[in-house]
């Protein structure tokens, strides 16, 4: 009776011993799965290649005034390239080049490993490399507090060295520039994946165009037939669905099956090549390959290479996509020779961001864009652009003055001509 008085509670009733067992294996069933994740923290690296072109010409400029690469973009911060041809320190009396890598974008607290290479331009090899990537850092990756935060050398380089170095060739310098911004991500475990492959939508509306399968119109290009399909041109274009559907009756929209007759379409302010690449786009949802591009464009103008050609069709078509293509690949093709011919196509075919990054490049390159033959075609047709440019060129000004440019626009133009010449510029 003790032992039974033992096993009672107040009031209640005592259980019997293998019921609460299977109790407690049933609520450790029921638990959940344990779970894990992970911390990792990496570098997001980039690197930029500044190249240093007329060096003796920049000596002289005063310590403290430095030379700015272009911003590029790691991690999504802008960073540009500082280099001080007389250095940057007032004690050393201009004796060291100075190189810098600077945030040029809005950030706090941004943490990053830099590494700095002067190339050595004989084909040894023998490149001068200031590093963190290969060594342990004792406090952790550079913290840059704020947008203008610096990392660098103040004595990169004694000058009299360098200017006696296999790593100045022909007055030009090379500078790499790797960053390596800090980033911490939270990887969760997950038991199972599935990898979903990249869309073939292209793919098979192109073999739908190769094959011709279903095709209810045709189109003639100088005496050339192309064969096409009503619904896909103008899912595409706004322009071709205007020209099929927008005229059409009710009666002739609900007629189906009345006939083999394929209409056909006269196209005659057009090369079929051309043509051929905007059938191309409008299926695949990309350009004709880069050997198409460039072979139509190695001996003519701009206006009339395929690329310049397929901006004016996005233009009449009405494809913004095709004409967004086009921008991106001229834009890789931009140089002093071709900016105004391009910069006038971008114009004329409203092609925005091409045409900013036209204005923008012949500013900063004026005194070189002005002699060229192109820049003589923007004075005959195109006067409204010369405006234009002198706004972006007072625009580089009011850059230069705040520091972030140190070159100044107009002493381009002072170094290759008279303040007359400077004057004729825009007349």
């Amino acid at each position: 009776m003790e032992d039974e008085d033992a096993g009672l509670g107040d009031g209640g009733e005592a259980s019997p011993p293998h019921h609460a067992a299977a109790s407690g294996d049933r609520a450790r069933d029921l638990a959940a799965s344990p779970t894990s994740s992970r911390s990792v923290t990496q570098t997001v690296n980039g690197s930029h290649r500044f190249v240093i072109q007329g060096y003796s010409l920049a000596k002289g400029m005063g310590v403290g005034k430095h030379i700015a690469s272009d911003t590029f973009t790691v991690g999504g911060y802008q960073w540009a390239i500082y280099f001080y041809p007389d250095g940057k320190n007032p004690e050393d009396n201009s004796g060291y080049v100075s190189v810098f890598i600077a945030l040029a974008s809005d950030g706090t607290d941004v943490r990053a490993l830099f590494e700095l290479t002067l190339l050595d331009q004989s084909g040894k090899g023998k490149h001068k490399v200031h590093s963190h990537f290969d060594r342990s850092l004792e406090s952790g990756p550079y913290t840059l507090k704020y947008r203008g935060s610096m990392w660098g050398y103040k004595r990169f380089f004694r000058r009299n060295a360098l200017e006696q170095s296999d790593f100045l060739k022909d007055d030009c310098l090379k500078i790499n520039c790797t960053v390596g911004v800090v980033v911490s991500t939270m990887d969760y475990s997950r038991p199972h994946s599935i990898e979903v492959p990249e869309s073939d939508i292209g793919y098979h509306f192109g073999t739908l165009l190769d094959t011709l399968e279903g095709v209810d119109v045709i189109f003639s290009v100088a005496g050339e037939k192309f064969h096409a399909h009503k619904l896909v041109l103008a899912a595409r274009s706004s322009f071709f669905r205007s020209e099929f559907f927008d005229h059409e009756s009710d009666e002739e929209k609900n007629e189906t099956g009345t006939g083999d007759e394929i209409k056909e379409i006269v196209i005659d302010d057009m090369d079929p090549v051309v043509f051929k690449a905007v059938l191309h786009f409008m299926y695949r949802d990309n350009l004709v390959n880069d050997d198409e591009l460039m072979a139509s464009s190695s001996d003519c103008s701009i206006f009339d290479s395929l690329a310049g050609k397929l901006m004016a069709a996005a233009d009449k078509y009405e494809l913004p996509r095709l004409r967004l293509l086009c921008e991106s690949y001229l834009c890789k093709h931009v140089s002093v020779n071709s900016v105004a011919t391009t910069l006038a196509l971008a114009d004329r075919y409203h092609a925005i961001e091409l045409k900013s990054v036209c204005l923008k490049f012949a500013a900063e390159n004026l005194s070189a864009v002005i002699r060229t033959e192109g820049f003589d075609y923007l004075k005959d047709n195109c006067p409204s652009l010369q405006s234009e440019i002198l706004r972006t060129v007072a625009g580089c000004e009011e850059q230069c003055s705040s520091g972030v440019k140190s070159q100044s626009v107009w002493a381009q133009l002072s170094d290759g001509g008279d303040t007359s010449g400077r004057r004729d510029v825009f007349s």
